[in-house]
């Protein structure tokens, strides 16, 4: 008789499929919030700028609330935080829709974007649920999480189509309350499965994860992972420009995504192989190779199509990157503070991407979009180079802690 998939095995645990349903529901508007927003407010008021503004603050509001927001979860569990969270946040999508549509100040946008920063980290909590489920069985872990990975660039491949079809074929702002109804619709979903939600931790005498060893030296690892992804992104977008394809940068980038997202699955379907450092550091190694492919697709070949092959190819080092950077976070973490750690990996990856922007914008004013691929090629070199460094260092701690017991 056949053995069931890895796939199969997982979705087989009581309660999975429920749970993950209403995840993935809740999920998709984070990849349609932001370029709904752009579109609805530029429509309206004429300014990408001002909408690149107010996006950004919204982000950067979220990178601040985020790791508050999950501290409250591990504390009070995920049905008693992330259903109000989820409805504040919803009524500041829809305020934010009011005064667009009535022409209120400037000021506004920003303060109601803002206002959705206590959109609970859905995929954190997810995350949460499998750790707690599969606690021992660390190839199940390992299957979940790439599952979720895959599940993270599915979302944000489909989400900006979705929300760039619904504001161009109804009004500016069906994007945007579309993706309240589909989020608060997916987090009631989500957080009613409370047969499979890990026991809240009223009281707590763990460190926070700022503090966790091992911890630190893998957000600086996101925050130049980060710094790949927004790069690239900026870079990508201005090569189709000048190439005089700027439409088709969208899909150029959903190519990168896809190639990630089946590489997560296929990484995902294969069992974990020697200790979680060293994977890392061949996944990052293989991130810093792959990465330069489309430097050198635009740099010899120079045609769209090339680019979006090499990126296609590039997009496979990044979903087993994260999977297992994020297997290093769940094990360093301490479990009553779980989704409060993961929560910092979403900040520190939106302050790389937002350094990664700014550092590819800079580089294809000053130079060419074509030179400008190096960014990326760059940011993942230090990412492996923080690795590197932190892994060695800990090690000799680890050693240096384990002789001193033995002496004792």
């Amino acid at each position: 008789m056949p053995q069931p998939t890895p796939y199969r095995r997982l979705f087989a645990v009581p309660g999975a499929r429920a749970f993950t349903a209403g995840n993935l529901m809740a999920r998709l508007p984070m990849g349609m919030f932001g370029v709904s927003a752009v579109v609805m407010i530029a429509g309206t008021r004429g300014s990408y700028a001002l909408a690149g503004a107010v996006t950004a603050t919204g982000l950067a509001a979220t990178a601040l609330v985020a790791p508050w927001t999950a501290r409250l979860v591990d504390r009070h569990g995920q049905a008693r935080i992330a259903v109000p969270a989820t409805l504040f946040a919803a009524l500041g999508s829809l305020a934010l829709v009011l005064c667009v549509r009535g022409g209120a100040p400037d000021w506004t946008l920003f303060a109601a974007y803002a206002a959705t920063a206590t959109t609970p980290n859905t995929g954190g909590m997810s995350r949460a649920r499998w750790s707690h489920l599969l606690r021992g069985d660390p190839a199940g872990l390992h299957t979940a999480n790439s599952f979720e990975q895959a599940a993270d660039e599915l979302c944000f491949m489909l989400g900006p189509v979705l929300a760039a079809f619904l504001c161009g074929t109804f009004f500016p702002e069906a994007g945007t309350l579309a993706g309240v109804a589909l989020l608060v619709t997916g987090v009631l979903l989500f957080t009613a499965q409370r047969a499979t939600e890990p026991p809240p931790v009223a009281r707590t005498t763990s460190a926070s994860p700022l503090r966790t060893p091992g911890v630190p030296p893998l957000l600086a690892c996101f925050v130049a992972t980060g710094a790949v992804f927004g790069s690239m992104e900026v870079v990508t977008i201005a090569y189709a420009d000048a190439e005089g394809h700027r439409s088709a940068a969208g899909v150029v980038l959903a190519l990168q995504a896809a190639g990630s997202c089946a590489a997560g699955l296929v990484y995902g379907a294969r069992g974990p192989s020697g200790p979680v450092d060293r994977r890392l550091a061949w996944c990052l190694l293989a991130m810093a190779v792959l990465m330069s492919l489309p430097l050198l697709a635009a740099r010899t070949a120079g045609k769209l199509p090339v680019l979006a092959a090499a990126l296609l190819v590039a997009g496979t080092a990044t979903a087993p990157t994260m999977v297992t950077a994020m297997a290093l976070v769940q094990d360093r973490t301490p479990r009553d503070r779980l989704n409060e750690g993961m929560s910092l990996v979403v900040t520190a990856l939106l302050a790389g991407l937002a350094c990664g922007s700014a550092s590819g914008g800079w580089a294809v004013e000053h130079g060419s979009a074509a030179v400008a691929f190096a960014v990326p090629v760059a940011a993942a070199g230090t990412a492996l180079l923080i690795h590197t460094l932190t892994h060695g260092v800990g090690s000799r701690r680890r050693n240096a802690c384990t002789n001193s017991d033995r002496t004792h």
